[in-house]
């Protein structure tokens, strides 16, 4: 996989990649590019993009998505380090229906501090078990 055979110059992931458009880059190596999150939620809140254009998660080569694991991990860690939250979030998100901003798979790591008031956390709730036992059915199904 490079780089070069898969750039959309549309795209502004691309062009921070390219240079085109300024960021604050963390780190990059020959698979994924980190920076910071120009709209922060939580100070620290940075991204990984891998330098494969693919616009997500599910129609990305299995090969982006190792290396791309891979980034998050490492900028997590990083992040870990220099700010100590009481957590991280790690998001990934799909889609209109998941707000994905732009199309080229990201992900971001967001610090966390207990009663920080950020609502990307949810209630657990009990579910229907028959529901759920159907729908595993259903996934298994699907695997590729």
């Amino acid at each position: 996989m490079t780089y070069a055979t898969h750039f959309d110059q549309n795209c502004v992931f691309c062009k921070i990649i390219h240079g085109d458009i300024p960021s604050f880059k963390i780190f990059e190596d020959d698979g994924v590019f980190a920076f910071m999150d120009i709209n922060p939620i939580a100070p620290g809140h940075s991204l990984v993009i891998p330098k494969y254009h693919t616009p997500d998660l599910l129609s990305a080569p299995a090969e982006t998505v190792s290396v791309t694991a891979a980034g998050i991990q490492r900028l997590a860690k990083a992040v870990q380090k220099t700010l100590r939250p009481d957590g991280l979030n790690i998001l990934q998100a799909n889609g209109p229906g998941a707000a994905q901003s732009v199309l080229h798979l990201h992900m971001h790591v967001v610090p966390r501090q207990m009663g920080d008031g950020l609502a990307m956390n949810w209630e657990m709730v009990p579910g229907d078990t028959q529901r759920i036992a159907q729908l595993a059915e259903e996934i298994k199904g699907n695997l590729d």
